[in-house]
């Protein structure tokens, strides 16, 4: 199109109301009377489904929409909307309710310049108060810049008492979309190798770039909609890419001889991550939301550019092919590793076995059920004697836990501090991506939530440095290999309090600072020297009593619930703060050492 720059601003009225303005310098929607309808052809635009420039083949190459309604969707979901047109030297106007013209299309002055603005406010009795999320828009906006180079986007929360503002103009595409991807990683090959070409009217961009990593985030994008579930180009670029590599292997007789046989999709996809955008004027989708591309002829358009220009890019530069090759074979050694590793695991499933560490309950009802992974033998003795039986277990974890972040796959599997965790939850376990299950994961221990033995599943830990160290830990290890554990709502954090309060013959438990000050305000204790405060450094600190009524106790403990919003988000997360790179992790300590409340030196 003719646009290049975006404005989005989020406002309340006076009434306070949200207000959502687009504003673009673009042609501008035509205003003109339509030859066959004899209404504006603005208005026809914003109240007839499949009415814009996309369904006109004369209008744009290519163009993308989820569901085919756009603005006139829009529109008739708005109490309110008002549509500014700049265009052939003229300024238009026209208002809506509820997608039903209330003024016509009118003309309100003269300009030089060309574009069009949107105002719309939800109509609240079919939408949802908030109805804009920031976070989301923000998120969208940043990956269209990507897939759009040059185009610049700026969206404004002007809502709040402090205005946010983010805006996003990607000079370098979706190579940079790549190395944004890879931002918390340490790369193989730096910048990201691209591809681009056209062939029979489908326009292919692709970047690549592998990491030290495990994980693979492969993304695929069509017409600029994000195809979740892939498709026939992303089936063009990894068969193009599988046939590249193998070929290379073949070129390199040191390599050769410590790994000869075919490499695998699995070990391939070890460390990826790849953009892939193809521009399709045709494209076929199955289902309505368009989750992936069925045009057949795109793969072998994508497969003959990358295995061409790929194979071309390693023949140049014989480095790059050879520490990508390395990485590469060091991952189906690994995956040898990891089947004997895999096969223990699916053994221990179906046989039922369960940790001996495991003080399991009687209940057998898993929405009944729940378990307490705790930190050290002590804490886990108190926490045994103080549980009800009935319905809570007990599994006591010691010793050093690993990091999966850092580790590969076959020695996650082996590992012996999360083998009782594996087993006790008894659901198998697949390694999860930025995209969700990796499909390249042995299916024969994929994770199966419907399996899992507690649908409480609580991780209790000391209320210190090295609690969180363990939390974080473990969160990591769910995140990676038993996702959908942490999708149904199955994780939970436990909040051991962190004083005891004696107050005379009264004791009160705080459960963070600021409780702490307003049980002293409520007693009128003025003198701290009146009253005892124990700060909980340790569970063990706590007997089995004070242990169950503070913290198992389903009447009056504090839980909280791990839900995970953004996948990708969350993924980028985890490679900061738990992979090898350092420098991205003292940023963000640098950042936020500020907010820093209680700090164990």
């Amino acid at each position: 199109g003719y646009c290049s720059d975006i404005q989005v601003f989020l406002d309340l009225d006076d009434e306070g109301r949200e207000v959502c303005t687009v504003e673009d310098n673009g042609r501008g929607i035509p205003v003109d009377q339509h030859p066959t309808e004899k209404k504006s052809s603005l208005e026809i635009a914003l109240t007839q489904l499949h009415a814009g420039g996309k369904f006109d083949k004369n209008s744009y190459k290519v163009s993308g929409g989820l569901h085919g309604v756009g603005v006139s969707c829009v529109n008739a979901l708005s109490g309110w909307m008002e549509v500014t047109v700049y265009r052939d030297g003229g300024v238009y106007r026209q208002q809506y309710s509820c997608g039903i013209p209330q003024t016509e299309v009118i003309r309100i002055g003269d300009t030089d310049r060309s574009g069009t603005v949107v105002s719309f406010k939800p109509d609240y009795s079919i939408m949802e108060m908030n109805a804009f999320n920031y976070e989301v828009l923000v998120n969208r906006f940043r990956e269209l810049s990507f897939l759009n180079k040059g185009i610049s986007i700026t969206v404004s929360d002007r809502r709040g008492e402090e205005n946010r503002s983010q805006s996003f103009n990607s000079e370098g595409g979706i190579s940079h979309f790549v190395s944004y991807l890879n931002e918390y990683k340490r790369v193989l090959v730096d910048p990201p190798i691209s591809i681009e070409g056209e062939k029979d009217t489908v326009k292919v961009e692709i970047a690549l770039q592998y990491n030290d990593k495990y994980d693979e985030k492969v993304l695929s994008y069509v017409n600029n909609i994000n195809t979740r579930e892939g498709g026939t180009h992303l089936t063009g670029f990894r068969t193009g890419l599988s046939r590249v590599i193998n070929a290379q292997l073949q070129k390199n007789p040191k390599l050769l001889k410590k790994y000869d046989e075919k490499l695998e999709q699995s070990d391939i996809s070890e460390g990826l991550a790849a953009v892939v955008s193809v521009k399709v004027p045709e494209p076929q989708f199955e289902g309505q939301t368009k989750m992936k591309l069925g045009n057949s002829a795109v793969t072998g358009v994508v497969f003959s550019l990358v295995y061409e220009k790929l194979g071309n890019h390693f023949d140049e530069f014989p480095a790059h092919a050879e520490v990508i090759l390395e990485k590469i074979i060091n991952a189906a050694l690994g995956r040898i590793a990891a089947r004997k590793a895999r096969e223990q695991i699916r053994k221990k499933t179906e046989g039922g076995g369960l940790p001996g560490k495991l003080a399991d309950c009687s209940e057998k009802d898993p929405a009944k059920c729940e378990v307490f992974i705790v930190e050290g033998d002590s804490a886990g003795g108190s926490a045994k004697q103080g549980r009800d039986r009935r319905f809570q277990a007990i599994l006591p974890l010691w010793g050093k836990m690993l990091n999966v972040e850092k580790a590969q796959e076959y020695k996650v599997l082996g590992n012996d501090k999360l083998q009782p965790v594996i087993s006790t939850i008894g659901a198998g376990l697949t390694r999860y991506n930025n995209m969700g299950k990796d499909d390249d994961f042995d299916r024969d221990v994929t994770f199966d939530v419907s399996k899992v033995r507690y649908h409480k599943v609580i991780i209790m830990a000391d209320a210190d440095v090295d609690g969180s160290h363990i939390r974080t830990l473990l969160l990591t290890f769910f995140f990676r290999y038993m996702r959908p554990l942490i999708e149904a709502g199955y994780v939970y954090f436990a909040m051991p309090p962190l004083y005891k309060i004696t107050i005379g013959k009264k004791i009160e438990y705080a459960y963070d600072e600021e409780a702490r000050v307003k049980i002293l305000q409520e007693n009128n204790i003025s003198d701290p020297s009146k009253v005892g405060i124990q700060r909980y450094k340790g569970l063990g600190e706590m007997n089995p009593e004070q242990l169950w009524e503070t913290t198992m106790n389903p009447e009056t403990r504090m839980i909280s619930q791990i839900q995970l919003h953004d996948a990708e988000e969350a993924d980028r997360v985890f490679s900061m703060l738990m992979g090898e790179e350092v420098e991205p992790r003292r940023a963000f300590i640098d950042a936020n050492a500020v907010y820093v409340s209680n700090l164990d030196v």
